[in-house]
């Protein structure tokens, strides 16, 4: 499966005999799937049968979805006149007619007005409904088709950053003997300045006690733990964002322990950089379903 985006647009059109007919549905993120429908008075009736495919279909993020539908010019291009209806009023009408001293004028207009008169072709309600649902699955379709695409440049970016966090930890592994030593350095300089001397037992204490302080070891190991799952999870795909949203959580623990510990100028940088690093793919995973 693939990863996908909570953001996306789709919007589908048809013409038919009966008239046109169009769907719109738009997503953006959202911690749960939260659906809503603008639908014309008359076909509110199709709501369930939409609800349940966008629930088999999306996991997460708000959905709303809009129909425009237009039948009007079939109506007004097909209205029907009873005939017989009419030759019977029509003759009702004259015998009246010659019955009146002083009849006025037949109006065509108001036989026109006569109940049952004039009658509108009866729309098959059947064969709409189904172009509906056959024209909403080609926009949902559409619509995973874009969330899938953007999912995927998510994905790219996310993974760009964890080769860079790889590579920050592989480097903080290199140099953190140099940092013991270098501490060493400094711990012997401090002593010669205030001419203070230990017996080399007691400072070989002293550095180990400060060796253990600044070592990140366990840090870099759960850094690199971490960064394995979160590739796992990205090649797996599917709704994986609470998942990648909870482990951004535990690489900043991490990140806010190594600054923590973090001694000289280079350390703090690369502590400062992965905390920029795991924020930038935070922002994204807010996106993926």
């Amino acid at each position: 499966m693939s990863v996908r985006s909570m953001t996306s647009f789709a919007h589908q059109r048809q013409e038919h005999p009966w008239g046109t007919c169009a769907w719109e549905i738009r997503s953006v993120n959202q911690r749960y799937l939260d659906l809503s429908f603008k639908l014309p008075e008359l076909w509110r009736g199709l709501e369930p049968a939409l609800r349940d495919a966008l629930r088999k279909s999306l996991s997460r993020g708000k959905v709303e979805v809009t129909l425009r539908i237009n039948t009007q010019h079939q109506h007004d291009a097909n209205l029907q006149i009873n005939q017989e209806l009419l030759s019977q009023l029509i003759t009702a009408t004259e015998s009246v007619h010659d019955k009146l001293q002083h009849p006025a004028s037949i109006n065509p207009l108001a036989l026109l007005q006569w109940p049952g008169i004039v009658g509108e072709t009866q729309i098959d309600t059947d064969n709409i409904q189904q172009a509906l649902l056959s024209l909403f699955k080609k926009a949902l379709a559409e619509l995973q088709g874009g969330r899938e695409r953007e999912g995927s440049e998510l994905k790219g970016l996310i993974e760009q950053r964890l080769e860079q966090i790889k590579d920050i930890t592989v480097q903080l592994r290199s140099t953190m003997p140099l940092l013991v030593q270098a501490q060493r350095d400094k711990l012997h300089q401090r002593l010669e300045a205030l001419q203070v001397q230990l017996d080399k037992e007691r400072l070989e204490a002293e550095i180990a006690l400060l060796a253990q302080k600044i070592d990140v070891a366990e840090e870099l190991d759960r850094l690199d733990t971490h960064v394995q799952e979160v590739q796992r999870i990205l090649s797996q795909g599917g709704a994986c964002g609470r998942k990648l949203d909870f482990l951004m959580q535990e690489l900043n623990r991490e990140a806010n322990t190594l600054s923590s510990k973090a001694v000289v100028a280079d350390s703090t940088q690369a502590a400062v950089e992965l905390k920029v690093l795991i924020e930038q793919m935070r922002e994204q995973i807010q996106n993926i379903e």
